[in-house]
């Protein structure tokens, strides 16, 4: 029972050709419909302290529905034509699932609930 996928922009079904830069990083938000953010780390190089820093970059990618990627999903993407104003990226393949990332979320979201109830506190005195 295979889903048909009907997406025009699809890299796998309809053949959207990709070419240049790809990526692999964890699918941070999936909100808009057939699109991701999708956010990876990289290391940048400081000559001036000849030492390495953590730099993250963020790319909005197409979401094939075929794929259908979640947050937490580790994608690859890979660059293709412009499909919108801030879209030049398409998801090519799930790789699996970040277990880390939603540790993370889940942390801050703890961290937001007492910082919530801190504040009615102090405002209640």
């Amino acid at each position: 029972m295979e889903q048909k996928c009907t997406d025009t922009h699809c890299p796998i079904h309809n053949g959207l050709k990709t070419r240049g830069r790809t990526f692999t990083g964890t699918v941070i938000e999936s909100k808009a419909q057939k699109t991701a953010t999708v956010e990876w780390q990289r290391r940048y190089y400081l000559s001036k302290y000849e030492r390495y820093e953590k730099r993250r970059s963020r790319e909005k990618a197409h979401n094939p529905e075929c794929l259908n990627a979640k947050k937490g999903d580790i994608v690859k993407i890979g660059e293709c034509r412009p499909l919108s104003k801030t879209k030049h990226f398409v998801i090519i393949k799930k790789l699996g699932q970040d277990i880390s990332f939603m540790e993370r979320e889940e942390l801050l979201e703890e961290a937001k609930q007492k910082q919530t109830k801190t504040t009615e506190t102090e405002e209640q005195k």
